[in-house]
């Protein structure tokens, strides 16, 4: 897949933007031109340092603390975002938090507030987004970061599957009431990314790493800047069949369930 680098003058909103694989999605856009809008829950002073990181790569960008539970946080981060740049043509809807505890262990707050930031979260950004777009004509894009949990049980996780496989059905229905103003919805589900919680577990036990990459079919782990690629390729507007889609990166691992 050739990624699309005509993304200049763009503006790009990507919420749970200090996240790994945010920050590789921001790169990515930011040197195909576009202007980087990025919200977090770290206050300014301590985001600092991952964007400061990114003005080093000649990357415009801007950040905003938000939390993505709150649809009026949401909406005044697009008035933000479109006081300062103008129109956004893509929004990426990334936050998103993990409780690795089994019913049997998990608490209603831990599965109210997986289900309120992963989905609600991502639905506040990305049907604000959407209206935007119908409002301005802008023939936008919306892409939700998902996983293969959204269709493979994970015991450990099983409140992170639940809402990834809702993320799913949210992607796919709004694709479908959007698609007349030509606007497009997709996913990107990888499977064991080498980020996040991930990362920290792999860096601390690299045996555990190793056993993973084992489990993975292509024998690799995927690597942050990989699943950018996927979301810009998703993003690129030769793509126009693409809509309601799920891109599934998971090295083969769904075919060994």
């Amino acid at each position: 897949m050739s990624v699309h680098q005509g993304f200049e003058g763009q503006t790009v909103m990507i919420s749970g933007g200090l996240g790994d694989i945010a920050q590789a999605t921001a790169l990515a856009f930011g040197k195909a031109g576009a202007r980087i809008a990025l919200s977090d829950i770290t206050p300014l002073d301590e985001a600092e340092s991952r964007i400061a990181e990114l003005r080093k790569q000649h990357v415009e960008v801007h950040y905003t603390v938000v939390d993505v539970r709150d649809p009026e946080a949401v909406a005044m981060w697009l008035i933000e975002v479109t006081s300062l740049w103008g129109k956004v043509s893509i929004a990426i809807a990334n936050a998103a938090t993990v409780t690795m505890k089994r019913f049997q262990e998990l608490t209603p707050a831990a599965w109210i507030r997986e289900m309120e930031v992963n989905l609600n979260g991502s639905f506040f950004l990305a049907n604000a987004a959407c209206r935007h777009f119908v409002e301005t004509g802008i023939h936008g894009n919306v892409v939700f970061l998902g996983s293969w949990a959204a269709h493979a049980v994970h015991e450990a996780l099983p409140a992170y599957g639940v809402s990834k496989a809702a993320i799913r059905m949210l992607c796919q229905s709004m694709a479908l009431e959007y698609a007349p103003h030509g606007i497009r919805l997709n996913e990107v589900a990888p499977g064991y990314v080498n980020a996040g919680l991930s990362r920290s577990v792999w860096n601390e036990d690299p045996s555990q790493a190793e056993a993973a990459r084992l489990r993975v079919p292509v024998q690799a782990l995927i690597e942050p800047a990989e699943v950018a690629r996927q979301v810009l390729w998703l993003c690129d507007p030769q793509n126009k069949h693409f809509t309601g889609s799920t891109l599934l990166m998971d090295g083969g691992l769904s075919l060994k369930r």
